[in-house]
């Protein structure tokens, strides 16, 4: 395999490890706690792991050039959802489609296919798709990591990395 490719699923790697990890904060929500905000200009508590749940299907949407419409349909496929192993297994599916996505792309691809975001002006490369997810998953999971801190619950820093 060369390097590319490697780096492909490094980061595939990575996704994976924030969405095994955030399913296991996700388990541990207390019905009694999905209206809890940090304050009133944030997200509650379950909006926040709605949006958590849609990032991958959400963001392979943008990356696919669909359009403002589309992406939040997708973006707001979960919202009837409360019970939390539903939301882990949406959040499993949305993870799988963007995986099997960036596994059908070859190295060419990744590297020179440029898609555009419906709110940009420009075509943004595969792979930089690839670490923007990566990044914008891992800012929501601790997020949800500081939230499940306020409300008390008992969590420890290592469990972010098993």
């Amino acid at each position: 395999m060369n390097g590319v490719m490697e780096i492909r699923d490094h980061l595939l790697d990575e996704l994976e490890l924030a969405v095994r990890t955030s399913q296991a904060l996700i388990m541990r929500i207390k019905p009694e706690e999905w209206d809890w905000r940090p304050t009133e200009n944030m997200r509650t508590l379950l909006e926040l792991v709605h949006h958590l749940a849609a990032i991958p299907a959400s963001d392979l949407a943008i990356l696919q050039e669909k359009t403002q419409p589309e992406v939040e349909a997708v973006e707001n496929g979960a919202r009837d959802i409360s019970a939390p192993l539903e939301l882990c297994q949406r959040l499993r599916s949305n993870c799988d489609a963007l995986r099997q996505y960036m596994l059908s792309l070859d190295e060419d691809e990744l590297l020179h296919k440029a898609t555009k975001a419906f709110y940009l002006d420009h075509g943004t490369v595969q792979i930089r798709w690839l670490i923007e997810i990566v990044t914008h998953f891992f800012h929501h999971r601790s997020q949800l990591y500081n939230y499940l801190k306020q409300l008390g619950h008992e969590l420890s820093f290592f469990m972010l990395y098993g």
